[in-house]
């Protein structure tokens, strides 16, 4: 059992807010998973030739100034944001440089995400230590995806909490459980992509995004994903403009929406909405089984 969580601001007044608004509906969702959480926030893209990566220590003494140091020389171009055990590196340089450089030098570091407008916080904990840890409430932005955790067939690690991503400015979270994520990794691992957890999400996660690459639309993707995907999920994804949500065709796992002028918000549960402005006002719904539903960024 997991939680998740979702917000889009329509509203542009409202987006120096989002963090704001956004920890109750996190902290709400502790009860369905005390282990670990994370949150994935869309915010202004940087310009074109530059990416903004996400990195992750364990390490709470790890010398990130030394990391930077290092960087500056050997790609010249380089900022950091660092947070407890996260950087957020926003460099001109090339995203696989720099996934190679941190992996030969530095393998205790692990790469979050990668785009233009992502950034991505997940560490083990409850809800309200990780958002404090992070000063989830100071962060602006257009959209973001939260999850809470409750382990049921991986390890409680930072790795295996939740958002997933895989290319750039692409996120999934999950509640639920594959039956058959060992069949869906051996045949995109014959396809050359590479796995980082042990986790059920990740196949799902990099399968998505697999079919993306191949120039499907998201729609057609999740179809693929109907016929291919053994078990019972509800799955909401971040892209650079939108939020996606869907349920398994027995929509075994929860979901509620509410939406207004202003936003629309996502949770498993309705008390983790119940705390936005204008909710009571708002077109509430439960989504239904197997069908898309997507918001995107005015």
């Amino acid at each position: 059992m997991c939680g998740i969580v979702g917000l889009l601001l329509k509203n542009k007044a409202m987006r120096p807010r989002l963090g704001e608004l956004m920890v109750p509906m996190l902290i709400g969702m502790t009860e369905r998973g005390p282990d670990s959480s994370g949150m994935a926030v869309f915010g202004e893209p940087v310009i074109d030739s530059r990416r903004k990566i996400s990195l992750y220590c364990g390490d709470a003494g790890f010398n990130w100034r030394h990391v930077e140091g290092a960087l500056l020389e050997f790609f010249g171009d380089a900022q950091f944001e660092v947070k407890a055990n996260h950087c957020i590196v926003t460099s001109k340089a090339k995203p696989d440089d720099i996934r190679r450089w941190v992996a030969r030098h530095h393998p205790t570091v692990h790469v979050l995400s990668v785009g233009r407008s992502i950034d991505l916080y997940k560490d083990v904990g409850l809800p309200s230590e990780v958002a404090a840890r992070y000063a989830f409430q100071n962060f602006s932005g257009t959209h973001l995806v939260g999850h809470t955790r409750m382990a049921t067939e991986s390890a409680v690690t930072p790795a295996n909490a939740h958002p997933y991503t895989a290319g750039e400015d692409w996120c999934l979270v999950h509640n639920g459980s594959l039956a058959n994520p060992n069949s869906i990794r051996r045949m995109l691992e014959k396809k050359g992509i590479q796995f980082e957890s042990d986790c059920d999400t990740e196949g799902a996660c990099r399968y998505l995004h697999w079919r993306l690459d191949q120039g499907e639309s998201l729609e057609t993707a999740l179809e693929h994903a109907f016929e291919d995907f053994d078990g019972f999920f509800t799955f909401l994804m971040g892209t650079e403009d939108k939020l996606a949500l869907v349920r398994d065709p027995f929509a075994c796992k929860p979901a509620v929406v509410a939406e207004t002028d202003d936003y629309v918000a996502i949770a498993s549960e309705f008390h983790s909405l119940a705390h936005l402005p204008g909710v009571k006002h708002a077109n509430i719904f439960e989504p239904k089984p197997s069908e898309v539903y997507s918001w995107s960024v005015q």
